[in-house]
């Protein structure tokens, strides 16, 4: 199975594949990780911009992105209320027309929290962004951390990866940072 994960904005959106190995119960045996890196990376949009405009390249750019890997389903973190309701406003138009590219290619589309994100990768609800990116980096064998939009991308394709199994306690422990 292959997941995206995504993490939206309406400036930059980072995606993360993952295939992952194994069914619901499987769990990591002989150090062998269920999952395997594919591909991560950076959408990234001038915020000068229309609103429109920016939502129609990001979606087209990550529809370019699942005809070329095939996930089979789409991993996207929920919207959160922040301190301005207008940029929460703004990411939740981002994120209606990232589900909707997603349903338009067939993908189940499935929403996790950041803290559920976090605590999933981490072990914890309050990871900090190097965290999150040292994290991701060990779990996914990449040479460098990738970058920050990109790291939280494949941590959502991890945190549902999880959900799959292996539960965090089968996993390598890592020491923080």
């Amino acid at each position: 199975m292959r997941i995206l994960g995504v993490d939206p904005g309406t400036r930059k959106v980072g995606y993360g594949l993952l295939e992952h190995s194994g069914g619901a119960g499987h769990r990591a045996t002989s150090g062998q990780l269920p999952w395997r890196y594919l591909e991560c990376g950076v959408i990234e949009v001038p915020g000068s911009q229309d609103l429109a405009d920016r939502i129609f390249v990001v979606a087209q750019t990550l529809g370019e992105v699942i005809d070329e890997f095939s996930p089979h389903v789409m991993a996207i973190e929920k919207a959160f209320s922040g301190r301005n309701a207008a940029s929460a406003l703004k990411l939740g138009q981002a994120r209606g027309a990232l589900m909707l590219l997603a349903k338009l290619r067939a993908l189940h589309v499935f929403e996790y929290a950041p803290s559920q994100i976090k605590q999933a990768v981490t072990g914890h609800g309050h990871a900090t962004k190097a965290q999150i990116q040292h994290r991701v980096g060990t779990l996914c064998s990449l040479q460098t951390p990738p970058a920050s939009d990109a790291a939280d991308a494949l941590a959502i394709a991890l945190c549902h990866g999880l959900q799959l199994g292996p539960t965090l306690s089968t996993l390598p422990r890592i020491r923080a940072t």
